[in-house]
């Protein structure tokens, strides 16, 4: 098993693409989370206030079940955390991946595949959701393609 994990969440394809590339350049294991309910189109429908998506980022508690359970943290040292950006945050499928998980003594590196928008507060939101027991490190946003040589020089710039 490795000490890197690679956790994403993806509903495109897009961030679940950059994620696998990104568990290849660092020999990581992956997870996804997947929502028990897969997202419709009809869900992502932003315009559209009563959408399952629009909902659920309008209310800071919602969380979405997860299918499956949570993979075991405690050998991670390092936990990639890949999701679209949503309303200029983390969808909250990640909220639910997050909460109730002990993050003690890890370095979580978020990254997000977004067309324009940056994490934006998101780096505050994940360590108020984490407790501050591990330490979330500025990420980084990541458009549609990624090179593996660009992934590559990215993570190896990071203090991890």
């Amino acid at each position: 098993m490795s000490k890197v994990l690679v956790a994403y969440f993806s509903v495109s394809g897009v961030t679940r693409r950059v994620a696998e590339n990104l568990a290849r350049v660092e020999e990581a294991d992956l997870f996804e989370i997947a929502p028990e309910t897969p997202y419709t189109a009809e869900d992502l429908d932003w315009k559209n206030k009563e959408s399952r998506s629009s909902v659920e980022m309008a209310d800071p508690n919602s969380r979405p079940a997860m299918k499956g359970p949570k993979p075991d943290l405690s050998a991670y040292e390092v936990i990639f955390l890949g999701f679209p950006i949503w309303w200029n945050r983390e969808p909250s499928i990640v909220d639910t991946f997050l909460d109730g998980t002990d993050f003690t003594g890890k370095m979580i590196v978020p990254f997000c595949t977004s067309g324009g928008s940056g994490l934006g507060a998101t780096t505050d939101r994940l360590n108020n959701l984490i407790g501050r027991k591990g330490q979330v490190i500025e990420g980084k946003r990541m458009g549609g393609t990624v090179s593996m040589e660009d992934l590559k020089t990215w993570s190896d710039g990071l203090d991890l």
